[in-house]
């Protein structure tokens, strides 16, 4: 059975951050909430979580995972980011976006997409994931949790921790997260190409 956290949604107490962190150090498959509802998470290192995840989601090894950064500077040093995405980029985070961009040499390849060697990576605008990432002192691997045959994020921690009680290890409850996922843009080939329309307005990104 997983484990149930209720962390307060401004202001995460610390106690309960660094159990979570513990956890995650312990190679556990965490879901979490964001600013555009639930999330799947493990370290960057954990090759059976990021498999776990895969197998929660239905999803195949051509998923684009994505590593949700504290803030800008991190999410430099994973990807690729040339001038005029770096501004636009910049601009739009932290919020609730992902870009798709090539993987620096310092990811690892299985969590980069097999044909395109590239990567999702975002900034949340989330007080509970941005402590926690903080805490860590890394990325975060993560999916949003969209489970087979539905289009929309879990949003509730007592919803998630009934439905995955036996498939993941943690569940923080924050509060109710927004149903709807992340715009998701594609920057990989040097413009921005709008892969879903989420909660990030999707204009500023297109001509």
């Amino acid at each position: 059975m997983a484990r149930y956290l209720d962390v307060h949604p401004d202001n995460p107490q610390p106690r309960l951050l660094g159990q979570i962190v513990d956890a995650l150090n312990d190679d556990q498959l965490i879901a979490y909430p964001t600013d555009s509802g639930y999330a799947l998470g493990c370290r960057v290192g954990n090759r059976d979580g990021r498999d776990r995840i895969l197998r929660i989601r239905g999803l195949d090894e051509r998923h684009h995972f994505t590593l949700m950064c504290k803030d800008f500077s991190q999410l430099g040093q994973l990807v690729h980011v040339d001038n005029a995405a770096f501004r636009a980029i910049r601009a739009a985070t932290p919020g609730p976006y992902t870009f798709i961009l090539p993987g620096m040499p310092e990811v690892p390849r299985r969590l980069l997409h097999p044909k395109k060697k590239t990567v999702g990576v975002r900034i949340p605008d989330h007080a509970v994931v941005q402590a926690l990432l903080e805490l860590l002192g890394e990325p975060l691997l993560s999916s949003t949790l969209i489970l087979p045959g539905e289009d929309e994020p879990r949003t509730l921690g007592w919803d998630v921790k009934e439905e995955l009680d036996h498939q993941v290890d943690l569940v923080v409850e924050a509060g109710e997260t927004p149903a709807e996922p992340t715009t998701v843009v594609d920057w990989s080939e040097g413009a921005p190409e709008i892969i879903r329309r989420g909660a990030g307005d999707p204009e500023r990104f297109e001509a």
